[in-house]
């Protein structure tokens, strides 16, 4: 069975508001398929398609919801896949500055003579 609303609020740091949207639509649906299911042992198809239709956008926000909630997750998670200090650049690796000016002066040496 499905967590109560109460209990997904009471653990905040399992659910995001995406995950509790989602909750809430898987109910709407379990109760309109529940619907749905009466009207047709009553006989009452029109209702139950009725109410069928509406399970079935219920399921689909759930989906959306849920998605939503993977891609917040997936975005909490890149941090954790950028370079560690370790892996940066050492100052040794780096150009000297004297290197830099004799490049720099390569380069507009080259611009010069080319105009």
């Amino acid at each position: 069975m499905i967590e109560s609303e109460t209990e997904i609020m009471s653990e905040p740091e399992r659910s995001s508001p995406e995950l509790m949207e989602a909750a809430r639509e898987l109910q709407a649906a379990e109760h309109d398929a529940q619907v749905a299911f009466d009207c047709i042992a009553l006989g009452e198809i029109d209702r139950a398609h009725t109410h069928a239709l509406t399970s079935r956008v219920a399921v689909d926000a759930a989906v959306t919801a849920l998605a939503a909630a993977l891609t917040k997750a997936d975005q909490l998670a890149q941090p954790a896949q950028l370079a560690q200090p370790a892996q940066l650049a050492q100052p040794t690796q780096l150009a000297q500055p004297t290197q830099l000016s004799v490049e720099a002066e390569a380069v507009a040496g080259s611009e010069a003579d080319a105009s």
